[in-house]
């Protein structure tokens, strides 16, 4: 392995797009920490996230193995140089951390470390994480660091831009995280209606059979057939409820496991016939699979509770430019030029906002009496 620095436009730029990449906060903390360590050729990178009780919410670590850092125990505490990044402003650079009167010692386990350039992740003037890194790889004087003014102004830049991606990042989980409630909040709502009426009709028409036992045994016969249509309903709608708000096991099982699964359970829970076909697809990245997945969600719940169609297929296959969802219904259809009254209906806006959301594009066709097909398609695959 070549212990050159990386240098340049383009290993600059590549470290950028690569921290841009990723949308989930974790996945960005670790792209800062591997760039870091590969542009300025350093045999060990850290990046460290305060909480508010003088510690690290979270601290990534990269050329420490799982072993090494299981064995250096719990996260280290915000004191020493590692509080002095946090209350900085500027780079520091360092020949020997360990001679630095600041130092306060690691644990026995820990990597020895030497030549040291550290500098926060701002953003404003909030201090959003601190970065360092340790060990140059590269012949060093006595006494000299190995991290060059150079690497001083390539890490600024850098950690300029970790700071937008990892602002973008947590803006990113919160939509989410309102989004999730939302979606919960419209689920009890639904479920709280649909079930709540089929209850209501199941316990009205039970004393209506009752009523009739005696006097009318033929009509009580009727209404007791009922009453076992309206709790078979009632199941159904049960059913489909907890498949929605079941966590999608998208990380353990990948997007075309967990849609089968789904499309299987929604088969049994419906009288529609509802299949899936899925081949051909590689992993995509962590936002554009679940985005596909809640879109396939709203499409299936409109399809299962709205369209009254009898067959409802899915397919998740390679398109033309990248990986498509297809969702299709032989039910009833609607006008798609009432945009306006179909999108609130329909859930179309927010499917169109999560295929905005991760560089995709959201297709709906439809008709009255001609059933709906909604196509979203996003790139990679």
């Amino acid at each position: 392995m070549s212990h050159r620095p990386s240098s340049g436009l383009a290993a600059v730029s590549s470290a950028l797009l690569a921290m841009n990449r990723r949308m989930e906060v974790r996945d960005v903390l670790k792209t800062i920490v591997a760039s870091a360590r590969e542009l300025l050729d350093a045999e060990y990178a850290a990046l460290g996230v305060p909480d508010d009780h003088g510690g690290f919410a979270q601290f990534v670590v990269d050329g420490v193995s799982e072993e090494q850092w299981r064995a250096i125990g719990p996260l280290p505490r915000q004191h020493g140089i590692l509080a002095a990044m946090l209350d900085k402003t500027e780079p520091e650079r360092l020949a020997d951390v360990r001679k630095d009167p600041r130092f306060e010692g690691w644990p026995d386990t820990h990597p020895a470390m030497s030549d040291f350039l550290g500098l926060p992740v701002r953003d404003g003037d909030e201090t959003l994480a601190a970065l360092f890194l340790a060990n140059k790889r590269c012949p060093k004087p006595e006494g000299s660091c190995g991290f060059t003014a150079e690497d001083e102004e390539l890490l600024t830049l850098l950690a300029q831009h970790a700071a937008i991606a990892l602002t973008n990042a947590r803006l990113y989980e919160r939509s989410r995280e309102l989004t999730i409630a939302e979606e919960r909040s419209r689920l009890a709502h639904e479920l709280h209606d649909a079930v709540s009426q089929k209850l209501f009709s199941l316990r009205l028409t039970a004393q209506a059979a009752a009523a009739l036992v005696d006097r009318d045994p033929a009509r009580a016969k009727g209404a007791l057939q009922q009453v076992a249509e309206l709790a078979g309903e009632a199941t159904e709608e049960l059913r489909a409820a907890v498949v929605e708000l079941r966590p999608a096991a998208l990380d353990e099982d990948g997007l075309v496991h967990t849609l089968r699964t789904q499309v299987q359970v929604l088969d049994r829970a419906h009288t529609a016939r509802v299949t899936f076909h899925g081949s051909g697809i590689r992993a995509l990245p962590a936002a554009q699979e679940e985005a596909l997945l809640r879109v396939a969600q709203e499409a299936l719940h409109n399809a299962l509770r709205h369209s009254g169609g009898a067959l409802v297929t899915v397919s998740l296959t390679r398109g033309a430019t990248g990986t498509l969802l297809t969702v299709t219904d032989d039910g009833t259809g609607f006008d798609p030029t009432t945009v306006r009254s179909a999108g609130r209906h329909l859930g179309l806006v927010s499917m169109r906002d999560r295929a905005d959301g991760v560089g995709g594009r959201l297709t709906v066709t439809s008709a009255p009496g001609r059933g709906t097909t909604i196509e979203m398609e996003v790139p990679g695959g």
